[in-house]
């Protein structure tokens, strides 16, 4: 079932590395999420910057050009080159001589310059904090530098530092360089459906807490935004209680992500976390749900137990829904093969020690196992709902619904047993024939009770699986009609045993929703 399931998510652009991440994520109830290409477009658009030190906007574009790389397809990189593209022609005078690319602890790119006249300087730009470190003047620029920052975070704008060399080989703050990445379409109703669906989303993100803010009101998320520097020296107990009650967390560092997953595990929650980068593995491997998204790494990748090959938290969802179709159709397995275990071994227990008569030949149990074995098969397929609450085992429903199944069926093989040699006066051959052919059929029809929670007709089951029904079924009847490696019936006697599990099966319907009643009380709302 797990193995057909990952089949139907690769077809939705979900790869699953690990079978048993598909239980996981129908129980996951809570779902860490990045902010950048997850729940915005990862698409950035570059706004008007500001200048300082004398230099023009337009200078200030220029040099975040000149410490930009189109190779590395870094979204930053590509939207400062786009933005760019009237100064190609000054881009093209100046030569690179070296280039150091942007990584997580230093959170800046550097490279070195040569100008037409042969004088090399260098050029950076990064996180505003990170090039304010660079220059001698810092502290007293710093409180205008992070005003428009500030200016800027508030309305969603991502500012990046710009600052260059100047002749003595001194660092010069340049500029302010404002980036806007649109949220995704799809991200509100995204989120509304997941909350529907009961998992709290959580965003994740390292921009800066008025961005996190504004992103989130955007999307409708809830702005209980926190940065993760505020609560990560917390206890334990206060840490654990803080992170699950924030709507997400800002200025994250990827081994920040940790701390977050083991926080929500703690309070006892299944937990979904998606990353892409290298140091974000060890969270991915820790979260319960560990999904690389589009583009990860292939240390994000080896981490994780779901890689998407789409952007956008809607696979994620979409992967939800699916992956809690699969675990119906594991509950509807559980359910009738525990019933009919004790359907057909009770009865046959019951009646050697009470009756001294064996019910079926050893070779009837062969045909049973065999032509049951399709069926079997086909509930991989079956159509079924989704929850609209997180899955888990719930034991008690799976072990007494499928013990009054299985009694319920134990009553009505006694009951054949007694019209096959009180009333209809069989030989103990065609008893045993005419019981083969009941269990064969009810044990069939169970199947189709043991799969839903309400009436059987509630959800119109898969044509393969009516299609492997009804062929094993015309196949048992046929052997005991015309006495094919069994006693003969006939088809009188086989038309009364199909009225008969008919009929039972009807009473075992009704005696299932009432039992669902009886051992689960949580009222749950399915969907197609």
């Amino acid at each position: 079932t797990m193995a057909v399931g990952a089949a139907a998510l690769a077809k939705r652009k979900v790869i699953v590395s690990k079978l048993a991440a598909i239980e996981e994520m129908a129980g996951m109830d809570v779902l860490c999420s990045d902010k950048t290409g997850t729940l915005t477009q990862n698409r950035l658009i570059l706004s008007e910057p500001v200048a300082f030190a004398g230099y023009s906007k337009e200078e200030v574009i220029l040099l975040g050009a000149l410490a930009s790389r189109e190779e590395d397809q870094d979204p930053i990189d590509i939207a400062i080159l786009r933005g760019a593209e009237t100064l190609q022609t000054k881009i093209d005078a100046k030569s690179v001589v070296s280039f150091t690319p942007f990584d997580p602890v230093h959170k800046r790119t550097e490279a070195s310059i040569r100008d037409v006249e042969g004088n090399i300087f260098k050029v950076s730009k990064g996180a505003p904090q990170a090039i304010l470190s660079l220059v001698a003047d810092a502290e007293e620029i710093a409180d205008t530098v992070n005003q428009r920052v500030l200016e800027f975070a508030e309305r969603g704008y991502r500012a990046l530092g710009v600052a260059r060399t100047n002749r003595d080989g001194d660092w010069v703050f340049v500029g302010i360089i404002p980036l806007y990445d649109p949220p995704r379409d799809d991200s509100a109703e995204t989120i509304k459906t997941a909350q529907e669906m009961g998992i709290q989303v959580k965003m994740v993100t390292g921009d800066h807490i008025a961005i996190a803010k504004e992103t989130a009101s955007l999307i409708n998320l809830g702005t209980n935004i926190l940065p993760f520097s505020s609560v990560v020296d917390k206890k334990d107990s206060e840490l654990e209680r803080l992170v699950e009650e924030a709507d997400g967390f800002a200025e994250v560092y990827p081994e920040h992500k940790y701390s977050i997953v083991e926080s929500l595990q703690a309070r006892g929650q299944i937990v979904g976390m998606t990353g892409d980068g290298v140091n974000d593995a060890p969270a991915l491997k820790k979260a319960d749900v560990g999904i690389a998204v589009e583009g990860a790494t292939d240390a994000a990748r080896s981490a994780a137990d779901i890689v998407l090959t789409l952007p956008g938290l809607s696979v994620i969802i979409d992967a939800v829904k699916e992956s809690r179709k699969i675990f119906q159709r594991m509950k509807s397995y559980a359910i009738y093969r525990i019933a009919e275990t004790i359907r057909v071994l009770l009865f046959m227990t019951l009646a050697i020690l009470i009756f001294n008569f064996y019910p079926i030949t050893a070779l009837m149990i062969v045909l049973l196992a065999l032509l049951n074995d399709l069926p079997i098969m086909s509930i991989a397929y079956d159509n079924v709902k989704y929850s609209d609450e997180p899955e888990k085992w719930n034991m008690r429903v799976v072990l007494g619904i499928a013990t009054i199944l299985g009694i319920t069926g134990v009553i009505s093989s006694f009951g054949i047993f007694y019209i096959g040699e009180e009333m209809l006066h069989l030989s103990l051959e065609s008893i045993q024939s005419f019981i083969y052919l009941k269990l064969s059929v009810a044990g069939q029809l169970t199947l189709f009770a043991a799969r839903t929670r309400g009436p059987f007709w509630s959800i119109k089951p898969a044509k393969i699986l009516l299609l492997a029904v009804i062929s094993t079924q015309t196949i048992a009847t046929l052997i005991v009609v015309y006495g094919i490696l069994l006693p003969p019936i006939g088809w009188k006697l086989a038309l009364f045993v199909w009225i008969y599990a008919l009929a039972w099966f009807i009473v075992n319907d009704h005696v299932k929703r009432a039992a669902y009643n009886v051992f689960d009380h949580e009222r749950l709302i399915f969907h197609r």
